[in-house]
């Protein structure tokens, strides 16, 4: 790292490096192939304000350490969101700071995504400007699974990325994408072999840093107005997401994924 450290001192649970001149590399790296803990959730929505801000960063590099990019929230930070109405509602800010402060940020984002990818790891990974895949990297939009709607970034982003039927199809169901298959129906930008990600994403972070910073950030800047301009299809997401999360059949998801079975749904079905 070099002297302007001390902008990412907040961000302890977030680990960061240098590779190349230009790129700084942003690494999940945690207990539970990477899960996000109420410490990571917040860092990782705030995180990309800091990199806006860092005079010697031209493209951030997000990728996960080990056997995953990030296995989605922690059991702890469900609970928390399931139980506890201020706990809910902080992070109900912090899912919305994570989609917009992404999409703001002015730096031009490369993931790198391998193993499962899910929760809020997934949010980063295709909102990034450029996301790179490994061949069989798990990609889940797990909501439904967990028995709340599909908010966080998928309303707004699956159909433009990959159009409606597809969108509908993955988000309504939670099947996984392999990211052979992601890139196929268009969900992510490269896809490349297991031991290819890691290079390849640092290749094209290093490619971005080598061009016209004012160019390519106006650029992000024009093309992300697709998504601001349906940030209304994401405010009804994320809202009734959260909505979700105070009712029964969040907890009996939870249940069911703590105790490794199919859940037994038993919420209204008259709304």
């Amino acid at each position: 790292m070099t002297d302007v450290d001390h902008l990412y001192d907040d961000f302890p649970h977030l680990q960061f490096d240098r590779p190349s001149d230009g790129v700084l590399r942003i690494t999940l790296d945690g207990p539970g192939l990477n899960a996000v803990d109420a410490d990571v959730h917040r860092e990782l929505a705030d995180v990309w304000l800091a990199v806006a801000r860092d005079p010697d960063t031209r493209v951030a590099l997000l990728r996960g350490a080990g056997r995953a990019f990030s296995a989605g929230g922690s059991f702890e930070l469900l609970d928390g969101m399931i139980e506890d109405f201020a706990v809910r509602t902080r992070v109900l800010r912090e899912a919305r700071d994570l989609v917009f402060n992404v999409i703001d940020c002015s730096k031009p984002i490369v993931s790198a995504m391998h193993g499962p990818a899910v929760g809020a790891g997934l949010v980063a990974g295709l909102l990034a400007d450029v996301s790179v895949a490994a061949r069989t990297a798990r990609i889940i939009d797990g909501h439904t699974r967990l028995g709340v709607a599909a908010g966080d970034h998928a309303a707004v982003c699956w159909p433009l990325l990959c159009g409606m039927a597809k969108a509908k199809y993955y988000l309504l169901t939670c099947d996984t994408l392999s990211g052979e298959e992601a890139e196929r129906i268009g969900l992510v930008s490269i896809c490349v072999d297991d031991d290819q990600v890691q290079a390849r994403a640092l290749a094209v972070a290093e490619q971005l840093a080598a061009g016209s910073p004012s160019a390519i950030r106006w650029t992000k800047h024009a093309l992300n107005n697709w998504y601001r301009d349906h940030s209304s299809i994401f405010d009804a997401s994320w809202g009734l997401e959260f909505y979700g999360f105070g009712g029964p059949d969040a907890a009996e998801g939870l249940a069911s994924h703590r105790e490794k079975r199919a859940p037994e749904f038993r919420g209204p079905t008259s709304e």
